[in-house]
């Protein structure tokens, strides 16, 4: 590429992560707005005077420490079991041959396009069976294993050199030593991935958490800003200013595994290379 060529796509590239930033500054900015100004037309960018004070008498309006707790909780153990779930059925399906593997996965693969609203009545129906409502485990459970997580697996094993792993099996290691030793280790862009993507879909859940959780102890981050709304009013800053904070956790999860998130989905296509 020209010098001229670089110079616009960096161009292109700027303008481009302007416009997924514009509206996170528009959230911080109307979180210091007044529910009078904050629709102002045009809209007031730097408002004057900023109002601080929408982030502590929101935050201690309802029990957000709580609802920040059971949000990290559930995404946390929801990261960890689509990882391990989706790891284990992504290598089975790319390293092993058995009678109906392909049929297997072009079900999984056909299950992405079925929208959530599609299958929530049977989900639904299963964890009111199991006596999970109103439980941790009846948000937690149906989220263990996507087919996303382990169509993303599947493709990323498949580059794994098969040379690999039958090396250590002429030397004598187990399949559990093989998978363990050997698999675990090369999978950790693709297991920060995802991850990340996992926790951040679990993070922002409104829906199931919705359905399934009847008390406010349990309540999670995106059903207390459902609180901000109801009949006849809707604080609109105060929900800005939560929906602020609650973006940072999300923020410092990137910020740490950045650099792994990048090197998985560049490499995705292809797979591991020996």
């Amino acid at each position: 590429m020209n010098r001229s060529g670089a110079i616009s796509a960096h161009i292109v590239l700027v303008l481009l992560g302007l416009l997924f930033v514009i509206p996170l500054v528009w959230g911080i900015s109307a979180s210091l707005h007044t529910n009078a100004t904050i629709f102002l037309n045009p809209f007031q960018w730097l408002p004057h005077p900023a109002h601080w004070s929408n982030f502590t008498k929101a935050w201690s309006s309802q029990s957000f420490g709580r609802y920040m707790w059971n949000s990290f909780f559930i995404a946390f153990a929801i990261t960890i079991f689509c990882v391990i779930f989706s790891q284990m059925a992504g290598y089975g399906l790319s390293q092993f041959k058995f009678f109906g593997r392909d049929v297997i996965f072009g079900t999984i693969v056909s299950t992405l396009l079925l929208p959530f609203p599609a299958i929530m009545v049977p989900v639904f129906i299963f964890t009111k069976d199991m006596g999970w409502i109103n439980t941790f485990a009846g948000v937690i459970v149906p989220g263990i294993i996507t087919a996303h997580a382990v169509f993303f697996m599947r493709q990323y094993l498949s580059g794994l050199p098969s040379e690999l792993l039958w090396s250590a099996r002429i030397d004598g290691a187990s399949e559990w030593t093989v998978y363990w030793r050997i698999v675990v280790p090369l999978t950790g862009p693709v297991v920060a991935a995802v991850g990340v993507l996992t926790f951040v879909a679990s993070w922002n859940n409104l829906l199931w958490p919705l359905i399934v959780i009847q008390s406010k102890g349990h309540y999670t981050i995106p059903l207390g800003l459902s609180n901000f709304n109801d009949t006849y009013f809707t604080n609109y800053v105060a929900m800005m200013a939560m929906s602020m904070v609650a973006v940072i956790p999300v923020i410092i999860l990137f910020l740490f595994v950045r650099r792994w998130l990048i090197n998985s989905l560049m490499v995705s296509g292809g797979g591991i290379k020996g």
